[in-house]
Order: structure tokens, then C-alpha cells, then sequence
């Protein structure tokens, strides 16, 4: 299980608590960019675990699962291979929050609390508000399609991005990085298939899992309706909190948000 591991000192004992970050469809833990170390610096007592996914980062040689379920099979061994034996903290994005639910719902022991962005739900919201019809074509293209590289990142920055695109030097420096995770761990069309499969078919839990959760969501989402995340949060009653001019990818546009919201909530939890 492919893994990277923050701040570990000779085991868990000497750590307030244990994130495990996951991201969204097809992407890899490098695609977190800077924002492992803004939530470290943050909680700099706490450990963080960074997690591929099968068939994506230093894992694309492997098949993508076409179920949730078998998604969160494959974390769970991730994370007993890390000796790990307290609940802990999960910060995901979009595909990786599908799998977050399931995980709580399945073993709320397992799980402290959990922090879902830009997600959404079958079951809960159509599927013309769960991806955006301006941007089907670009999506089912940039998975499936033969392409040139850089311009399949730069649409991919233009439709999750409102304020590094905003940026052109910021924006070069993160299509660069992309490419190059993309030459380097090429995601298979097939496994982005796969994945696109697994995030389809799943379905809101009819009880909500015994675990605290904050939604995040952008007013400015391009790709996900922000009605998905305001429905979840009415159907489970959960706290949301809304960013104004971000992207789909909220923590690459503004993490040191992302991080002051958790850390506020943390903060009312106890």
C-alpha cells in the first residue's frame, strides 16, 4: 500500500492525532500540492498520512476498483499496515469523500471525524447537479481519450481552480507539476473508468455513520453543483461551511481556509 507519512517520530504515541488525506478521481497525493504542510503547520503536534488510491500515483500499474466499498477495503489495509490503532482524522476531496462515508459508515470506530469537500451523493442530488453539464465533454475526454498532456491539465486547472488560475505564474508552476506527475504515474483510461464507475454507483447510507463531519463547498464549484454539499448537510444535519470564489479543489485554491475552518471546528467539538 502506497503511502506517505508526516511527522512520524518512533510511532503514534507521541501524536495528538493521525489525518489521512484522500483525494478525488484519478488523482494522486502529490496533487494535495502545499496543503499537507499548511494543515501541519497548523497541527504541528499531529501525524499526516497521504494515501494513493489503486491505479493512481505510484499505484498506476495497479487496477482501479469499481466500488466504493473495495476502495475503502484497500485504505483500511493502508492504514493497519501503519500500526495504527486509534481512530483518526480524515480530510478528503470529491471521489475520496464518497469513500470517507463509507468508511464511517461501515466502521465508525475507526473514524474521529472527517472533513468532506465538494463532494456528492447519488440518491441525493440529480446526476446533472453531481457533475456539471458544461463540463461532460472536457471530463469524458481528458479520462478516456488519447491527448496532448499539458492541455488536458491545463482544462483540468481551468474547471477545479478559480484562484490559482487567476495567477499565471502560480498556474504554469501547477500545470508543470502536473505533467510531470502525469508522465511519471500515468493514470490508465480504463482505471479512470473504473473509478468514474465506482463514484456513480454509490449511493447515500440511509443512516447517517455515528461520526462528527463538517461539509465544505465553494459557492464557485465549476464541476460540482454546490447544492450536492448543502443537500447532504440538510439530510444528515451536519455543519457546512461555504468559500465564496474557490474552486472545486478548495484546499489547492485557498488551504490556509480550509485549515482555519477545520481547526475552528476541531475547536468547537471540544
Amino acid at each position: 500500500m502506497e503511502g506517505t507519512v508526516f511527522q512520524r517520530n518512533g510511532g503514534n504515541v507521541t501524536k495528538k492525532r493521525i489525518w489521512v488525506l484522500l483525494r478525488g478521481l484519478v488523482r494522486e497525493q502529490r496533487h494535495w500540492g502545499d496543503f499537507p504542510n499548511k494543515l501541519q503547520a497548523f497541527f504541528p503536534d499531529d501525524e499526516i498520512l497521504l494515501y494513493d488510491f489503486p491505479g493512481n500515483g505510484a499505484r498506476y500499474q495497479e487496477t482501479s476498483t469499481t466500488t466504493i466499498t473495495a476502495m475503502v477495503d484497500d485504505l483500511r489495509s493502508f492504514i493497519r499496515d501503519q500500526n495504527i490503532s486509534k481512530p483518526v482524522h480524515i480530510v478528503a476531496l470529491s471521489l475520496g469523500a464518497m469513500v470517507a462515508v463509507e468508511w464511517m459508515s461501515r466502521h465508525s470506530d475507526e473514524c474521529a471525524a472527517s472533513i468532506l469537500i465538494s463532494t456528492s451523493l447519488r440518491g441525493l442530488n440529480p446526476f446533472y447537479q453531481r457533475l456539471l453539464p458544461s463540463t461532460y465533454f472536457a471530463v469524458f475526454s481528458s479520462l478516456l481519450l488519447p491527448g496532448n498532456i499539458r492541455h488536458k491539465e491545463t482544462t483540468s486547472l481551468r474547471f477545479i481552480s478559480n484562484i490559482v488560475t487567476e495567477d499565471s505564474a502560480k498556474s504554469e508552476m501547477t500545470i508543470d507539476n502536473w505533467v510531470r506527475y502525469a508522465e511519471q504515474c500515468p493514470v490508465s483510461g480504463l482505471n479512470g473508468l473504473r473509478q468514474l464507475l465506482a463514484a456513480t454507483r454509490f449511493r447515500v447510507p440511509k443512516k447517517c455513520p455515528n461520526t462528527p463531519m463538517l461539509i465544505m463547498s465553494s459557492n464557485a464549484d465549476k464541476l460540482v453543483s454546490p447544492l450536492c454539499s448543502n443537500r447532504l448537510a440538510n439530510y444528515w444535519n451536519l455543519p457546512i461551511v461555504t468559500h465564496d470564489t474557490a474552486g472545486h479543489d478548495i484546499p489547492l485554491d485557498d488551504g490556509k481556509w480550509v485549515c482555519k475552518k477545520i481547526a475552528h471546528w476541531l475547536n468547537d467539538l471540544n
